[in-house]
């Protein structure tokens, strides 16, 4: 018997033990002046600032963090610049990897774009001093760091505060659109998915004079999985998220999945990551979800979603459109224009001024980065996993401690080589250079 999409989905409760808190206020009025405080002051940090303050006339930038202090100063002096008396950060500029209490502690907003291996850590934190939060993607780099975002969005909701997700593009209009039609069954029951960001190699940061190594690391956070979580959960979770929303937010059964690195062979610049990743996501009423990323030049690329259901399908991204079972289009997208960064930031001062009910993106956005973590750990291994036993898993790549002078788990041979993880084999050190 085919299990019906709509009847197969259900909510899915939130765990946690319940909290005693006493409610804050926690709409502001339009005339309330907002203190916005920014924690990871780079490129996504700096533009989520520029959103914010473009958002709302209301708002400035009271405070700011990074890990490094040139970071964190050379983002006020750009943001002085470019809004000047709406960026009153004078004597609340923070560097290290504990300034993020700072931040939370004099401000009214957060704006989490550290590092995602720092970022349950800072949410958690806003969470409990009563602050609204917009945070990046991803949550977190393990399952650890979901449990503490789920428990942070409990509290969240128990709090009445504002928590908003990066995740942009449930805030694309254009995307809004056809995935509201794919969700309201308009290509009926989804039976697969084909989820891809195939896309080039990004940056890398060299270790500076006098870096310890937690320094050089933090320093160059893209290329290690418990700073970025791997690239298909930094990057390929916005992917992810598409498939996770059209199964209406319930998670996937179990996963399996194969990669590799291939160009990511120089050392040190590359780190611990993959280049290369596939995945398959099982439900079960059936519904699977094919998963490919990759980063590599030189390659073919895309960034997509299709879906396919008993009556049709659906592609995402571009010009959204759904054709029947036979490829008749019934229906082709109208775009409009749509700043999805912008308008997040839009709809997280609506809900923090009561003009619309508050918003807390929690729960999709633990769980899609949830399903990123159980890729990349079935692509390690080699192994099928179940998303109820790796929701609960106590596995972790992160450091001995948050100090400059803690251990990062990976930790440089004397060849200044770092452990890989092998399919089937388990943690080897990399020896393939361009040169053989």
């Amino acid at each position: 018997m085919t299990i019906s999409r709509r009847n197969f989905i259900k909510a899915s409760a939130l765990t946690g033990a319940a909290l005693a808190t006493t409610m804050p206020r926690v709409h502001a009025g339009e005339d309330n002046e907002i203190k916005v405080g920014l924690i990871g002051c780079g490129g996504r940090g700096r533009g989520a600032a520029n959103n914010t303050l473009s958002a709302d006339p209301n708002c400035k930038i009271y405070a700011l963090a990074d890990a490094f202090m040139p970071n964190a100063q050379g983002a006020a002096d750009a943001l002085k610049g470019a809004f000047e008396e709406r960026v009153d950060v004078e004597g609340r500029v923070f560097a290290g990897l504990d300034a993020y209490k700072n931040v939370v502690d004099a401000c009214d907003l957060v704006l989490l774009c550290e590092a995602p291996g720092f970022r349950y850590r800072s949410l958690a934190y806003a969470v409990e001093k009563g602050k609204h939060v917009f945070c990046e993607k991803p949550v977190a780099t393990d399952a650890l760091g979901i449990r503490s975002v789920m428990e942070s969005t409990k509290i969240a909701k128990e709090k009445g505060l504002t928590l908003v997700s990066g995740l942009c593009w449930r805030y694309d209009l254009n995307v809004k659109d056809i995935m509201e039609r794919v969700c309201g069954g308009e290509i009926g029951d989804i039976t697969s998915a084909r989820l891809t960001y195939l896309t080039s190699k990004l940056w890398t940061r060299p270790r500076a004079e006098g870096d310890t190594e937690m320094m050089a690391q933090v320093r160059n956070w893209y290329n290690y999985a418990w700073l970025s979580g791997d690239f298909n959960i930094e990057q390929h979770v916005h992917t992810l998220d598409k498939g996770l929303w059209a199964m209406g937010d319930v998670p996937p059964a179990t996963c399996y999945g194969l990669g590799a690195r291939m160009q990511r062979v120089e050392q040190p610049e590359y780190g611990d990551i993959y280049d290369s990743m596939a995945a398959v996501f099982e439900y079960p009423n059936g519904t699977t979800f094919y998963s490919y990323c990759r980063q590599q030049d030189n390659c073919w690329g895309e960034n997509q979603a299709y879906f396919a259901g008993t009556k049709g399908f659906a592609s995402i991204l571009g010009q959204g459109k759904i054709t029947d079972l036979d490829g008749k289009v019934i229906y082709a997208q109208e775009r409009v224009n749509s700043d999805m960064y912008y308008l997040e930031h839009v709809e997280l001062y609506k809900s923090i001024r009561g003009k619309i009910d508050t918003i807390n993106n929690g729960d999709y956005m633990a769980k899609a980065t949830m399903m990123g973590i159980m890729a990349r750990e079935a692509c390690y291994s080699g192994k099928k996993l179940n998303w109820d036993d790796e929701i609960k898993s106590e596995k972790s790549y992160r450091p001995s401690e948050y100090t400059w002078d803690g251990k990062p788990w990976n930790l440089p041979d004397e060849q200044g080589r770092f452990k890989i993880q092998v399919p089937g084999v388990g943690q080897v050190y990399h020896s393939v250079s361009r040169e053989g």
